[in-house]
């Protein structure tokens, strides 16, 4: 078995609206399709299937799809699924905290579990900055009802 990398995806933002509102966002397929996806499932329970899909995403038009299992569902204070961003023999974790503020909600996203090879140090670069823009496009959306 690979080692895994001793470092992990931190993001955070703040998102100026109710935690129910911004964890709707994130934790059902109808929020993550208002902004970020296209026919994604997911069932927000322990042991339930996630899946993105994106078509025709960004600049590159870029058609993928990743399926996960939900770890943790608990409206409107944390979500934590397991996906396979590297490749199918393991599974990284992400785990996302809301947190209530006077200004709004602040979203504190976590993965971790990359395996330490070439692949893996790539798909930790790729995702770390993939949550930051997937956290921007998502606070715009909320905020401003604006998709990319």
């Amino acid at each position: 078995m690979d080692s895994l990398i001793d470092a992990e995806i931190r993001q955070k933002t703040l998102v100026r609206a109710p935690p129910e509102q911004v964890y709707d966002a994130i934790a059902t397929a109808e929020g993550l399709d208002s902004w970020f996806t296209e026919g994604s499932e997911l069932e927000a329970r322990p042991g339930g299937k996630i899946v993105f899909r994106w078509r025709k995403w960004g600049p590159d038009k870029w058609d993928h799809d990743s399926t996960g299992i939900v770890i943790e569902a608990k409206r409107p204070k944390r979500f934590v699924f397991e996906w396979r961003p590297d490749n199918p023999s393991y599974a990284t974790t992400i785990e996302i905290d809301f947190e209530v503020v006077e200004e709004g909600t602040v979203i504190r996203l976590r993965e971790s579990g990359y395996h330490d090879t070439p692949s893996g140090r790539a798909a930790l670069l790729e995702c770390a900055a993939g949550w930051g823009e997937a956290l921007t496009l998502l606070k715009y959306w909320v905020e401003h009802g604006f998709r990319y």
